[in-house]
């Protein structure tokens, strides 16, 4: 992971910006890619605190193919898609932008609600079964290569690109 090039989709206050940042060290990137630019200057300003200076914000929706134009065609290793495919209608569209930006053999990891039946956690009405995911990935010429346990309340996908 050292030195790697990742993105984080949908990224919000950016969790998992800082712990990819601290991961692929000072010679990787770290992009933080989201629509509301309160959360992308929320990242900035803690990226400055904890001195992280390999992370940049992208001001863009995932949903759209291309809208990401900072972030060149097969210039990531890792693609993050963490809690926001229940957020969206247009998850193909997602999955072939986070497609665009892997270089072969990259990675995209997917963590996202299970359906539950719990009333603790956002709206089911817009989850999607792992099976969906699946297919939805092959569709962008992504490949499963795992299942992770991310937990009682979420499932984890990772695919690859070929």
């Amino acid at each position: 992971m050292l030195g790697s090039k990742v993105a984080d989709l949908g990224c919000g206050g950016g969790y998992f910006v800082m712990q990819a940042a601290r991961m692929v060290g000072d010679h990787g990137q770290v992009y933080g890619v989201d629509v509301l630019k309160t959360a992308l200057s929320s990242l900035l300003s803690k990226a400055r605190i904890f001195g992280l200076t390999n992370i940049q914000s992208v001001w863009s929706n995932a949903e759209v193919y291309g809208g990401a134009k900072r972030i060149k065609d097969g210039s990531l290793d890792l693609v993050l898609l963490v809690q926001i495919l229940f957020q969206s209608q247009k998850h193909h569209e997602i999955f072939r932008e986070a497609g665009r930006m892997l270089k072969r053999k990259g990675q995209l990891l997917v963590v996202d609600w299970k359906k539950s039946g719990l009333h603790l956690t956002p709206h089911q009405l817009n989850y999607l079964e792992p099976e969906e995911v699946k297919q939805m990935a092959a569709a962008s010429g992504l490949i499963l290569t795992k299942q992770v346990d991310a937990g009682p309340y979420h499932f984890g996908l990772i695919f690859e690109k070929r």
